[in-house]
């Protein structure tokens, strides 16, 4: 109300823009105005702009790269340092922002690492690493309950296990000393060398945002787009382009923890290293069509397969292992730069030196309770066990426990029954969403004395987490990396060279089916120059395959190996050994009419040898006294390590492609389905074992006498021969470039 010659000006404070009536007013009106001195918010888009009716208005604004506030940026690629080699610093806003948003993408699984599987176990220390670190659980004889969760990367919960991706390796330890997280890939090195391109490479290789598609695959524009331009990531793309991109199960995965971690003994002194599982069963993969067949057979092939092996007794096992390298200012060892994460060090210059084992033994009782609400943070650390300024670390340090907050509700998520500590928790921190403790005392606070003074401070003697007194190199404020990172095809040749043929033919194969998935000619060509930078050969390969010529590579060549230069690395193959076979799936078809007490034995035979015998034939039930496990319609040849025929069934009343699609197998004497195993098989390069009238469905089918073909007169001989060729784990002659 104005002010009037009779009456003063009111004074300021008025709580609304017309004064109340006396009675409760009963009268509809619109809603009042703003008082004179106010205006509400000029209206805008989220992206800033003056709201309209053009889709454009609510898409992104100008032609450079901002913070969420319009600030201009000029480098998104590097973290800001304490040098160049230096630890990360809180005050990047730009990292804290750009990390923050990306931690919270995603509600309420995982943004990575979404589909996974686990199990319970225990981990024994071998008192072999006593020398460089004084962490309590590695003593001898010590025993440690784990939790070991294996993952995809790429694709939501809902996608398949057998994706070309790379996979998460994360184990928890449940020290006495407090919870050690060893958060591995089955990869060694990583896309990017700095924390703040994470988001940029999973925002790249997660599926087109306009459409939602392709799922859990890299195969797509958006994906090599990236990788191509940022060619740091060429390196770890080799690695899952090759067969470790579809391990055959997660028993058989190595696992790294990728970055460099510094160790300190019992007298102080300081070795940096780098953590490796190495699995009992062997490195082992799928084909490509195996992993494709899987996809539709049975999604769920991965996580089925560690749950049976582990209810089979058939318990996973890996030797944890450390490379060892001086703790020198530089942080290097053999010209390879140890704070770089997109480079391995040949186990040729610094062998693995095994320190504990690591074995499965009980499977989850609920799935979300335990395999879904773990959360894992490399910054989990024990007494003797210390981080190094490694950029990529650096952020995940602040990223993992920050990714929990909105995806388990809040910071008490660490009492969980999954992520309990097993060591005596005094942490003064109080409330929250989600908080299960019911503190006693009143001084949550140090210093203290209304409760006594506790908690106390711990020293060295009682076994107190301690930070590692680092010298910083003396540097600049920056966004910069060391130029030791820039070089980012050595390794990536490294790798090409180390292969098989076998391997090499696989590799080829698959840059162009992911290359020939791309709908831009340009990001084609581009990733071709890559590979010309990395090798010729490989180059040449794939671009004959793309219909493309060839480009010259633009990084200079190679010099001549130097003494003692490490050019192919025989542990990158996984090729050359022979391994044990537990947990392998061994079909065996058989015929009714035709079977008997035998059948039995080889049952127990096969499971006397911590194998799975899977009985197939034309209908369920019983055969023989020995469960079927698959009919002919049930089953593919995928789900099998090795293919037994007992047998030569005839066809079964559901053998019409009507019913069956896969009874349209080529017609031979043979069963359709029946011969679409052994062809399957035949393809995949597994061992076929027959006798009997089995020998008439192979001969039907195979060229009798060829590799990894076996015929004998009883079953436990022919599965005996079998079994060896198992140890291989594929009859490898078979691949047309042979071994």
């Amino acid at each position: 109300m104005a002010p009037t010659k009779n009456s003063p000006t009111p004074p300021p404070g008025r709580p609304s823009s017309r004064p109340p009536s006396f009675e409760e007013p009963t009268e509809p009106v619109e809603p009042l105005p703003p008082k004179p001195d106010q205006r509400g918010v000029e209206p805008r888009t989220a992206t800033g702009a003056e709201p309209g009716p053009e889709p454009a208005t609510r898409a992104q604004q100008g032609e450079f790269l901002t913070t969420s506030q319009g600030a201009r940026l000029r480098d998104t690629d590097h973290s800001l340092k304490a040098g160049r080699r230096g630890p990360v610093l809180l005050q990047d806003h730009h990292l804290r922002e750009k990390i923050t948003h990306f931690d919270h993408e995603r509600i309420p699984e995982r943004v990575v690492h979404a589909r996974g599987a686990a199990a319970h176990g225990v981990f024994e220390g071998y008192g072999t690493a006593e020398s460089v670190t004084r962490a309590g659980f590695l003593a001898k004889g010590k025993t440690t309950e784990v939790f070991t969760r294996f993952s995809t990367v790429v694709g939501s919960r809902g996608s398949m296990d057998t994706a070309r991706d790379t996979r998460g390796f994360a184990t928890k330890f449940y020290t006495d000393e407090g919870t050690f997280d060893l958060v591995a890939n089955n990869i060694p090195v990583f896309f990017i060398q700095d924390g703040i391109k994470f988001p940029d490479v999973v925002h790249a290789v997660k599926p087109h945002p306009d459409r939602e598609i392709p799922q859990a695959q890299s195969a797509h524009d958006t994906f090599w787009d990236f990788v191509s331009l940022h060619t740091e990531a060429q390196h770890h793309t080799i690695w899952f382009m090759g067969d470790r991109g579809i391990p055959r199960s997660y028993r058989m995965m190595e696992g790294f923890g990728i970055h460099t971690f510094r160790l300190t003994n019992a007298e102080g002194a300081t070795s940096l290293v780098k953590f490796h599982w190495k699995p009992k069963l062997g490195v082992h993969s799928l084909t490509w069509e195996e992993a494709q067949l899987l996809g539709g057979a049975d999604p769920d092939f991965h996580r089925r397969d560690l749950a049976d092996a582990i209810e089979s007794g058939a318990h996973p096992q890996w030797e944890l292992g450390i490379q060892v390298f001086p703790d020198t200012e530089e942080q290097t060892f053999e010209g390879i730069d140890l704070l770089d994460p997109t480079k391995i060090v040949p186990e040729e210059l610094a062998p693995v030196q095994p320190i504990g084992r690591l074995t499965l033994n009980r499977n989850p009782s609920n799935y979300f309770a335990e395999t879904e609400q773990v959360a894992f943070h490399p910054g989990h650390l024990v007494p003797g066990i210390d981080v190094t300024d490694d950029p990529l670390l650096q952020v995940r340090l602040f990223s993992y426990v920050d990714t929990q907050l909105t995806r388990l509700g809040g910071p008490n998520f660490t009492q969980l029954p999954i992520n309990r500590a097993h060591a005596p928790v005094n942490d003064m921190l109080r409330d929250g969403y989600g908080q299960q403790g019911d503190h006693a005392g009143v001084a949550p606070y140090q210093p203290n004395s209304l409760d006594g003074g506790c908690p106390f401070i711990a020293g060295h003697a009682e076994g107190a987490l301690e930070d590692v007194p680092v010298r910083i190199p003396e540097g600049v404020k920056e966004r910069e990396l060391s130029a030791s990172f820039e070089d980012h095809f050595s390794q990536a040749r490294l790798f090409w060279r180390s292969m098989s043929p076998v391997e090499q033919d696989h590799i080829v194969d698959a840059y162009s089916f992911e290359l020939g998935k791309c709908y831009e000619p340009t990001i084609r060509e581009r990733q071709l120059q890559c590979l010309a930078n990395i090798d010729s050969e490989l180059c040449a390969r794939v671009a004959a395959a793309l219909g493309l010529p060839a480009p010259e590579p633009t990084e200079p060549a190679p010099a001549s190996p130097a003494d003692g230069e490490v050019t192919a690395s025989s542990p990158l193959s996984q090729l050359g050994g022979q391994w044990p076979t537990e947990g392998r799936m061994i079909g065996i078809v058989v015929d009714p009419a035709d079977a008997d007490d035998s059948l039995l034995d080889l049952h127990e035979t096969i499971v006397g040898a911590s194998m799975t015998p899977v009985v197939i034939a034309p209908r369920g039930g019983e055969v023989a006294g020995v469960p079927v496990g698959r009919t002919f319609a049930t089953a593919r040849s995928v789900e099998f390590d090795a293919l037994l025929l007992a047998g030569n069934p005839l066809s079964a009343p559901d053998s019409q492609p009507s019913v069956d699609p896969k009874a349209g197998a080529p017609a031979t004497e043979v069963e359709p389905r029946v011969g679409l195993l052994i062809d399957e098989c035949w393809r995949h390069a597994k061992a076929i074992g027959t006798w009997g009238r089995g020998r008439e469905a192979l001969e039907a089918r195979c060229t009798p006498g060829a590799p990894g073909l076996v015929t004998g007169e009883d079953a436990t001989t022919v599965f005996g021969e079998v079994q060896r060729l198992l140890e291989n784990h594929r009859v490898w002659e078979r691949f047309p470039a042979g071994v």
